[in-house]
């Protein structure tokens, strides 16, 4: 019987993963092999449709190796999902903005989640989840809190450095609600075109555009006039 032929990751761009992140960059971490060779087959075909014989396959190890780290598939997806989410927000995390400007700061935080959401693999991997939420309903509510919840937060303590200099007033729905609104309106309308046109790829001029959307609509809502006339 032939070998199985590995699947070919996409050249790394703007929109996708690094190419650390591939399969054949891990041969000295068996464990690390199989979440990897998971993330490629779960996110290629979903969950039904995966089998650990596909998986053991993609990540170029044993059965028995895998078994050793995961003790049935429903083990391995939860953490390859979990992995992911922390991928994920690791760019966001590392962000720095120094002294930059209010409306700067938040129009990059909303280009560099964009980025995040809409690449390929972020999208397979939301669609994979909501399909699998009612048979997994736990995984789904801990890919809320690692996911967009972790990003909530993130931009929630963004928020208070601009509210500690007196340029935004929360006060009528407060700061995690607020920066719940801004992730939710950067996320909302991008993401859905994405998901209900998956041959269709927004340029960067386009993410930008939904990017200014957003900051625009949410300062209008909580700069204080002060703040505005700043400008």
């Amino acid at each position: 019987m032939p070998p199985t032929r590995r699947r070919k990751s996409p050249a790394p761009t703007l929109e996708s993963r690094p190419a650390t992140r591939r399969v054949s960059s891990l041969p000295t971490d068996k464990a690390a092999a199989v979440l990897a060779g998971a993330r490629e087959i779960f996110l290629a075909l979903g969950f039904n449709a995966a089998t650990t014989d596909m998986i053991q396959q993609a990540a170029g190890v044993s059965k028995s190796t895998v078994y050793s780290h995961y003790p049935n598939k429903e083990a391995l997806f939860t953490a390859m999902v979990e992995a992911e989410c922390e991928y994920s927000l690791e760019t966001m995390r590392k962000l720095r903005f120094s002294d930059k400007g209010l409306e700067w700061i938040l129009e990059e935080t909303a280009r560099s989640y964009l980025d995040i959401v809409l690449s390929p693999e972020s999208l397979a991997l939301y669609r994979v989840v909501v399909a699998e939420a009612p048979r997994f309903p736990e995984l789904a509510r801990r890919f809320y809190v690692a996911g967009p919840g972790a990003m909530n937060g993130i931009v929630a303590d963004l928020l208070d450095g601009a509210t500690s200099k007196n340029e935004l007033d929360f006060s009528s729905v407060g700061r995690d609600a607020a920066a719940a609104l801004f992730v939710n309106m950067v996320r909302g309308e991008a993401q859905m075109q994405c998901l209900t046109h998956p041959r269709s790829r927004p340029s960067a001029a386009q993410r930008d555009r939904w990017a200014h959307e957003a900051v625009a609509s949410f300062l209008l809502a909580f700069r204080k006039p002060k703040a505005r006339a700043r400008r």
